[in-house]
């Protein structure tokens, strides 16, 4: 049986995530902090465990990847376009609180993509992987919305668990067995070497 494996790497922080706002396809950049924890994750990846690295195209995700790759020695990520975030249409830059009180419908946002655009993405994007890569082992920079939307297809609905956030820089793991996808390992934390270690 050949194994395709996808770790599905959020990018760091950004300052908006600290007021949560949204982001979506709006191209900020990563922070102190996020530089800072996509160093954390590179040093946490053990190089021997993968054999590429493929990002979406926003500034976030391939900064991310890009300390990613120079630390382990992987070649220049790839850019794959089905691994850019949700659009939030006119609603990018609201703070989560100010997007709820504003629509009363967050799903049909003028300019968004909805919920069943992104899902269709995101089922395309997996279909996509499993063919481009198949029997590697590949660690794709993306962002929270499309990862949260990539889990709950794998796991059926029972991730990520009701008001679990994912933390930037976090890492999971799906595989393929040519046959369908599965969750390997889920993690919503951010990854860094003391998290390996607990989990030792």
């Amino acid at each position: 049986m050949i194994e395709t494996v996808l770790g599905l790497l959020r990018h760091g922080q950004t300052d908006w995530n600290i007021d949560f706002r949204l982001q979506g396809v709006t191209d900020t950049q990563l922070n102190e902090t996020g530089i800072a924890q996509a160093k954390d994750a590179a040093a946490a990846i053990n190089p021997a465990h993968w054999d590429t690295v493929i990002t979406s195209p926003l500034i976030r995700a391939k900064d991310t990847a890009d300390i990613v790759a120079d630390k382990n020695k992987f070649e220049m990520p790839v850019v794959e376009p089905l691994l850019i975030e949700r659009s939030f249409g006119e609603a990018e830059g609201l703070m989560h609180e100010e997007w709820v009180a504003k629509y009363s419908n967050t799903n049909e946002v003028p300019g968004g993509e909805s919920l069943v655009a992104l899902e269709q993405r995101a089922n395309l994007l997996l279909s996509t992987l499993a063919t481009n890569y198949r029997g590697k082992r590949v660690i794709a920079v993306s962002h929270g919305a499309l990862i949260r939307v990539l889990l709950r297809i794998v796991s059926e609905g029972e991730l990520p668990r009701d008001g679990e956030r994912l933390g930037n820089a976090c890492l999971n793991v799906l595989v393929h067995d040519e046959q369908k996808w599965h969750i390997r390992s889920y993690e919503p934390r951010t990854l860094h070497l003391d998290l390996l270690k607990e989990q030792i």
